[in-house]
């Protein structure tokens, strides 16, 4: 069944990250310093240029040529050498231990804190990435092993802190405005103090 995340502003975009396990993960991958949907939208420009999203094909092309697709204009990210980079080592990390499929990586699993775990070991997954994208699994793809909530912290609640939690553009418009108070409170995603 397809997912419920609605983020790019664009039905086929949309569709490729509610559809597309590599996708989805591309598009959390690149959620950092640029607005959500450029970052969200980034797996179907990849998907546009390349005419794939197969992370085994992605993963055999040479990486400086792959950064060159993610740099065309509109590039993929304000920074399209480093992610396209960090792209090609998800890729990588696909190809040699998920069979190429992302979705691989939470088939089957059975609990949070093993989601956790998986998604905290590609590259570019931090603590809050992937907190975020355990969320993202559980809120708007159907995935739920048991602790996931735990697993996500903060972002397993249903304050719509993230974008886990935008499934259209009035709950899109609420993730904005609690972002904008938390700044001007100075606190984080997570609620800790800042500045």
């Amino acid at each position: 069944m397809p997912g419920t995340l609605y983020i790019t502003g664009d039905k086929a975009a949309d569709g490729l990250l509610n559809e597309d396990g590599t996708a989805l993960l591309i598009g959390m991958l690149l959620d950092q310093q640029v607005p959500m949907e450029w970052a969200f939208g980034g797996p179907a420009k990849l998907k546009e240029r390349l005419g794939h999203l197969d992370a085994n094909r992605i993963a055999a092309m040479g990486v400086e040529e792959f950064v060159a697709v993610c740099a065309e204009k509109p590039s993929i990210h304000r920074f399209p050498g480093a992610m396209g980079k960090r792209i090609h080592q998800v890729c990588t990390v696909l190809a040699d231990e998920y069979e190429g499929q992302a979705a691989n990586i939470w088939k089957g699993v059975d609990t949070g804190a093993e989601l956790y775990r998986r998604l905290r070991a590609l590259p570019g997954y931090g603590e809050e990435k992937s907190k975020i994208f355990v969320a993202i699994l559980a809120k708007t793809q159907g995935v739920r092993p048991e602790g996931w909530r735990e697993a996500a912290g903060k972002f397993g609640d249903d304050i719509p802190r993230s974008v886990a939690d935008i499934d259209g553009p009035e709950s899109l418009a609420k993730v904005r405005e609690w972002k904008k108070a938390q700044k001007a409170a100075k606190r984080d995603k997570q609620d800790n103090a800042v500045g």
